[in-house]
């Protein structure tokens, strides 16, 4: 793939690595690539970081036609750049977009892309403990016409932008609410794809849970009500009498590459992962007969987050005395191990940026 390069005229000055945050401070370029219905994919270019100009007519603002994924670019400690697992969030783009009737972004072309952008970012890479590049790949509807419909044209971006902890707190566990009247997602929906939709409709159950002073909302199905479905940010697995229960990817749960890396370890240190439907009241069961052992989140921005409480309606369970367990903490250093590349990596998920 051709990529234009338009050298900025002014570049940014770098936040500090130890006070980074998530998500606030942008690199100084983007990538940027346009598909036409009459073109396919064309005008590959990296330029200056700038705002979008949109028509008001634009279908994306009127039909949410988008989708985005998310990614991170990892400094060693010998100052190589990897990625994890990048060819996973091209194949899930192309999902979404399936889903969304939206033209697939190759896979080959996705990867060539994110290594060009970064490679170009390489400096914005931090070097602090836990600090890593966030990249988010994006693509929306361009075309100018006001009816629902398969729009014409499209735009596929990538901005980053260098971050530490998506929590605040860290690594420490954080209390969830069971959302027990709105859904996130049903069977035959979008509840597999990475796009804003799905997010938009769940942060009134985030600000419901925030209220109650609950960190995050987990989302129960859609028709029954009934079993534990994902976290709003995060994938989620339980310990239960030493056994590890996720629910199934059927259509209404981001198939998570993390969800999928930390299933791959577990089976190779000998764990049974069941991939199961769990009810709500089989989970609060065992948060009071003291067999659910550990709880965590998991996703790419926080990598894993332990959860400490569970409330469903007013009844409250606290897990492993509101400490990180044993395996999460686990699993954390293991993953984390090979995507900053501290320990081996058998499976051939980093791919270095060069």
């Amino acid at each position: 793939m051709e990529i234009r390069f338009e050298k900025s005229s002014h570049l940014k000055e770098k936040p500090d690595q130890k006070n980074l945050g998530f998500g606030k401070y942008m690199t100084d370029y983007m990538f940027v690539m346009d598909w036409d219905k009459d073109k396919d994919w064309h005008d590959a270019r990296i330029v200056p970081y700038e705002p979008v100009t949109l028509d008001p007519a634009c279908v994306v603002l009127h039909y949410a036609q988008e989708t985005f994924e998310g990614l991170k670019a990892y400094r060693t400690a010998e100052g190589k750049i990897q990625l994890f697992r990048p060819q996973m969030n091209a194949r899930r783009m192309i999902n979404s977009n399936a889903r969304l009737c939206m033209p697939a972004f190759p896979e080959e072309m996705f990867v060539e892309a994110v290594k060009a952008l970064v490679k170009v970012e390489e400096d914005w890479v931090p070097s602090e403990p836990d600090t890593s590049l966030y990249i988010r790949p994006f693509m929306f509807a361009t075309e100018s016409a006001l009816g629902v419909h398969m729009a014409t044209s499209y735009k596929f971006m990538i901005i980053c932008c260098p971050v530490g902890a998506y929590y605040a707190t860290g690594l420490d566990p954080v209390k969830i609410l069971v959302e027990d009247e709105l859904v996130r997602a049903v069977k035959g929906g979008t509840g597999f794809t990475k796009c804003g939709g799905n997010y938009a409709g769940s942060i009134l159950g985030q600000v419901k849970a925030e209220k109650l002073g609950y960190a995050q909302v987990l989302w129960l199905d859609g028709e029954q009500r009934k079993y534990v479905e994902e976290v709003g940010t995060m994938n989620i697995m339980f310990k239960i009498a030493g056994e590890i229960y996720t629910a199934p990817i059927e259509g209404t749960v981001l198939p998570g590459v993390t969800r999928d890396s930390m299933i791959h370890l577990l089976r190779d240190w000998g764990y049974k992962v069941n991939e199961t439907r769990l009810s709500i009241d089989d989970l609060m069961k065992a948060g009071h007969d003291g067999t659910l052992e550990e709880v965590y989140g998991t996703g790419t921005a926080a990598v894993i987050s332990p959860v400490g409480e569970l409330r469903y309606k007013d009844d409250v369970v606290v897990i492993n005395d509101g400490k990180t367990g044993e395996l999460t903490q686990k699993l954390y250093d293991t993953l984390t191990g090979i995507q900053w590349g501290k320990i081996a990596d058998p499976y051939g998920w980093t791919v270095e940026v060069k």
